[in-house]
């Protein structure tokens, strides 16, 4: 509670908060400009330099106006000097395109580097952050956020360098030519007709990005639930629930639509008032220029100079509100795409960390391992043992006993709360995460595959294997007499994650590119799940094979497959409660002595 005469602070409204946010989204931009500094240079200077050719254009023309005022039959004057001008004339207007090409072909290199940059930024980020991220993210948002962060790069150089900044340099040039060459009366219409416009249209613009920002966001909600929808395809077709997901799509949209709706009928309105501002300032200044023709104190050529200035002056201006907006969204696109840059990496190298270190086979050890995803409901609990090196060590145990998270945690997709896990005894933690990966093979419980061919999903164990390689992992794995069956053999799409293979052929490719890893460490999560008991033998053999001389941890239930393991941990509610081998673990007639004879019992009813 606030004591007497203390005041709360003010708190930041939304739309301060956001144009900080805009600001800062442009300042990180700069950078990457900045990159090409030499060429954003040469790019200003020839946008200086087709300003000043636009401004001498209407120049040229009062004195060809004035000019053609000559007497009649006056040859000399007629011939000579109209010519020149007509000729400077055409070259200014030559010369006001050739440098706004300059001007783009220049800084084309510049726009298109900083956006690949930052796409390529936010790209690494996003794999460089913890799996708890990615298992919370919402892939059709994201994706549509980065999209239009990327594109904003491109829209706001374009709009700021090859727009704003042209016409406000155009329009102090107008200002002083109009002061010097006339009197103040002329400047001072133009400054204030100038200055009403922009704020009109800058107030009105703010008032209507509150619009395009519902509408993005709809847009965003729309596209996640879509691009989820279509994911899951089959479990849409499995539940009848077409019309469902077409509702939920369409309440998106018509939300979408109504927005989109105030938004048009707001640029009418801006629209409109932009109009009757040119309109009445033009009307204004052409009266002052008329007057003073007829005064004798101003030429034809001037009444045109005047007009010829407005004109260039306004046209552009028809399109601030436009431009002030799509800058605006631009930079609002590209602070959104940043927000993903700065999400904080859950699990990082630590300061100094080095690769880790192999000699032969190396040793596994987990020390009083104690982890949580959520400190409310802890997960492993002082969890030890050893896997030696060159040795299988087995975990089974109920699900949700905490198997798939050793695995994960070795995988550092996140760090132990205490306790600490070494590999040849250096803690994973003080080493690099891409070199312990590397050091590491696994076949997953849920084997997910790229929307590419099979040789590409194999080969993605190591890059770069020859077609050689590749096949001799796919005969290790039993897969590759059903890979030559097939019409386009190795060249065969999968599917988008692999949904054009069964359960069986698509694990047989996880094992295939983990055999062509050929890495120092495996992990078996459920490696035979998905395949029916005559393949599983089949392939048990071929990792047994594959295990020999390698330091290897298994995650199973079924617990045939683990039977000739050096050693085999019992899990139960993230605890290690029993541990042996399967002889010695059936003598003693506990927890996995149970779980045996209910499986048997299952095996021989079936």
């Amino acid at each position: 509670m606030r004591r007497s005469g203390e005041t709360a602070s003010p708190q930041p409204s939304a739309s301060n908060v956001a144009n900080a946010a805009e600001w800062s989204a442009l300042r990180r931009l700069l950078p990457y400009l900045w990159q090409y500094k030499w060429r954003v240079l040469a790019a200003l200077l020839f946008m200086v330099g087709a300003k000043l050719a636009n401004v001498g254009v209407p120049l040229l023309l009062k004195q060809l106006v004035d000019v053609l005022g000559v007497r009649p039959g006056d040859a000399s004057a007629l011939l000579v000097v109209p010519a020149g001008l007509l000729l400077a004339y055409g070259g200014l207007r030559f010369s006001t395109s050739l440098f706004t090409e300059l001007r783009d072909l220049v800084f084309a290199k510049a726009t298109q580097g900083a956006a690949r940059s930052i796409a390529l930024a936010t790209f690494r980020h996003l794999h460089a952050l913890s799996l708890r991220f990615h298992l919370e993210r919402q892939t059709g948002g994201m994706t549509r956020d980065i999209e239009r962060g990327v594109r904003s790069t491109e829209s706001l150089v374009s709009y700021s360098l090859y727009s704003i900044l042209p016409t406000l340099i155009e329009m102090l040039l107008v200002l002083g030519i109009l002061a010097f060459t006339f009197d103040w009366g002329f400047a001072a219409i133009t400054a204030v007709a100038l200055l009403t416009y922009i704020t009109f249209t800058v107030k009105l613009t703010e008032w209507r990005t509150q619009f395009r920002r519902a509408a993005n966001v709809q847009d965003s909600a729309a596209h996640t639930k879509a691009v989820d929808a279509l994911l899951n395809y089959e479990t849409v077709k499995y539940f009848n629930n077409e019309d469902f997901e077409a509702r939920r799509y369409d309440e998106n949209l018509q939300e979408l639509r109504r927005v989109r709706l105030k938004s048009q009928r707001s640029l009418s309105l801006l629209n409109g008032g932009q109009q009757l501002i040119i309109a009445t300032a033009l009307v204004a200044m052409l009266w002052r220029a008329t007057q003073g023709v007829v005064a004798g104190e101003m030429t034809l050529g001037d009444f045109v100079m005047v007009n010829a200035f407005m004109i260039q002056l306004y046209i552009p201006l028809n399109f601030l509100g436009t431009l002030y907006r799509e800058i605006k969204q631009s930079l609002a696109d590209l602070s959104r795409m940043f927000v993903l840059m700065d999400q904080a990496r859950e699990v990082a190298d630590a300061p100094g960390a080095v690769p880790l270190q192999l000699q032969g086979q190396p040793e596994l050890r987990f020390d009083d391992v104690q982890f949580a995803y959520d400190p409310a409901r802890p997960i492993l609990q002082c969890v030890s043992f050893t896997v030696p090196a060159g040795r299988t060590v087995a975990v089974v145990g109920a699900s949700g006993a905490g198997k798939s998270t050793l695995a994960r945690l070795l995988y550092r997709f996140y760090d132990v709360q205490a306790g600490r896990v070494t590999i040849a005894g250096q803690d994973i933690r003080q080493v690099t995460q891409d070199s312990v990966r590397r050091a590491i093979g696994i076949v997953p419980q849920d084997t997910v595959l790229f929307n590419d061919t099979v040789a590409y999903n194999i080969a993605y164990g190591r890059p770069g294997a020859t077609q050689a390689e590749v096949e001799a992992a796919a005969r290790a794995a039993r897969i590759h007499d059903f890979i030559q069956s097939t019409p386009q053999g190795y060249a065969t799409k999968v599917g988008e994650r692999g949904l054009k293979l069964s359960g069986g052929e698509k694990q047989r490719v996880a094992i295939a590119r983990t055999l062509l890893k050929n890495p120092p460490i495996l992990i078996f999560d459920e490696a035979t799940s998905a395949l029916d008991s005559h393949t599983e033998r089949a392939i048990q053999q071929e990792l047994a094979s594959a295990a020999q001389g390698k330091t290897t941890l298994v995650i199973a239930h079924r617990l045939s497959t683990v039977v000739d393991a050096h050693e085999i941990l019992v899990m139960d509610a993230g605890r290690i409660v029993e541990r042996g081998t399967h002889a010695a673990l059936l003598a003693q007639g506990g927890r996995y002595a149970q779980m045996w004879a209910l499986q048997n019992t299952g095996d021989n009813a079936e």
